[in-house]
């Protein structure tokens, strides 16, 4: 089948496979004409890429996974250093996750210390204290971190 069909098929756009086939992750056969020729296998294996994506993984890492699975939405067997391979992926989201909570807090805070600027004529501060206590507080998730 052509990159056409197979767009239609998994609901994947050409350009999309088109990036897929530049990232090691689609190997289609050409014609002589060097038109793209996909199998029904080609069906499936954009589906395990569409599902690995979903969880999270790059296409670097997917092109690493893709001769471990099995089936539509992936069984990843056995291979060398799977494992490995999504431990470190976990372990990085896990990271991820906990910055973005400490930022999350932070804004939090921000939000529920916020209030409407005083007007201050002949420039005098309208926060004084309180926008020193506020980023006090805010950057205090930050330290704990860091200790």
């Amino acid at each position: 089948m052509r990159i056409g069909e197979l767009a239609r098929l998994t609901g994947v756009s050409t350009r999309l496979l088109r990036y897929y086939e530049e990232q090691g992750l689609l190997r289609p056969a050409r014609t002589t004409a060097g038109y793209r020729e996909y199998g029904e296998e080609d069906t499936v294996r954009v589906w395990q890429i569409r599902s690995l994506l979903a969880a999270g993984l790059s296409t670097r890492v997917i092109a690493e996974l893709l001769p471990c699975a099995t089936g539509p939405v992936p069984v990843l067997e056995a291979c060398p250093d799977l494992l490995a391979t999504l431990r470190g992926e976990l372990a990085d989201l896990d990271a991820r996750i906990d910055d973005l909570s400490r930022s999350r807090q932070a804004l939090s805070h921000y939000l529920s210390t916020a209030r409407e600027p005083a007007y201050e004529p002949a420039g005098g501060a309208a926060y004084g204290s309180t926008y020193e206590a506020a980023y006090e507080a805010a950057y205090e998730p930050v330290r704990e971190h860091a200790a």
